[in-house]
């Protein structure tokens, strides 16, 4: 409970920026591994990612539609209103707050479903985040959860991003073992630090500009 409470504590409501004229403007929709939950400004994954994507020249623009401790719900109640008139693609990453809470893995892909239901009304390619279900919940719900993100890219021609903490299990991280993940991870053991985010948006960032040339085609 201690770890469910420090994921939804902080509510931080959607930020931004001003978009380049001719930048592809993607929105990252998500929860606080998104929102930048406990870390100071610039040190978040939308800025450390923007900042990747500047460094490669890619004309690329991210807009943060984090919200610390929402949920797929939160997320399909909102998508509407954070894509907005101007987005070229959307980013998706949630699931975590479900995970953490044990929401049925059913409930949890209709939500999803919903999100990329709406992309695709706007003709708007879109990357999946997807999360791994720890193993507490039980072999079924990890399984089950663990394939919906696989499902629904392939049924919605979705690229995929098959773990958002690649970055840490890159640099040698064994995800399973805290002790290994604790020198990139908050106090909490469930928010990436500094480090940990620049090493998850170093490893995201290739997955983004191949949703950025989706975007120009």
């Amino acid at each position: 409970m201690r770890a469910l409470r420090n994921l939804t504590i902080a509510l931080i409501l959607p930020v931004f920026p001003v978009f380049a004229e001719e930048a592809v403007k993607i929105v990252a929709l998500g929860d606080s591994l998104t929102a930048g939950y406990g870390l100071n400004e610039g040190e978040g994954l939308v800025p450390q990612l923007q900042a990747w994507l500047d460094a490669q020249g890619a004309g690329v623009v991210i807009g943060n539609a984090g919200v610390s401790g929402d949920t797929t719900a939160g997320g399909l109640s909102r998508v509407d209103w954070a894509l907005g008139d101007g987005a070229d693609a959307l980013m998706v990453t949630l699931g975590g707050n479900d995970m953490l809470r044990g929401i049925p893995a059913a409930e949890v892909r209709a939500n999803l479903d919903g999100i990329l239901r709406a992309a695709r009304g706007r003709d708007l390619p879109v990357l999946l985040v997807a999360m791994k279900a720890p193993a507490n919940w039980g072999p079924d719900y990890k399984r089950d959860f663990d394939a919906l993100y696989v499902e629904l890219a392939e049924e919605y021609d979705a690229l995929l991003y098959d773990g958002f903490f690649q970055g840490l299990t890159a640099a040698g991280a064994d995800p399973s073992d805290p002790a290994a993940l604790a020198r990139w991870m908050q106090g909490d053991g469930i928010h990436p630090n500094a480090e940990g985010v620049k090493l998850i948006a170093e490893a995201l960032g290739p997955a983004v500009l191949e949703l950025a040339a989706r975007a120009r085609q």
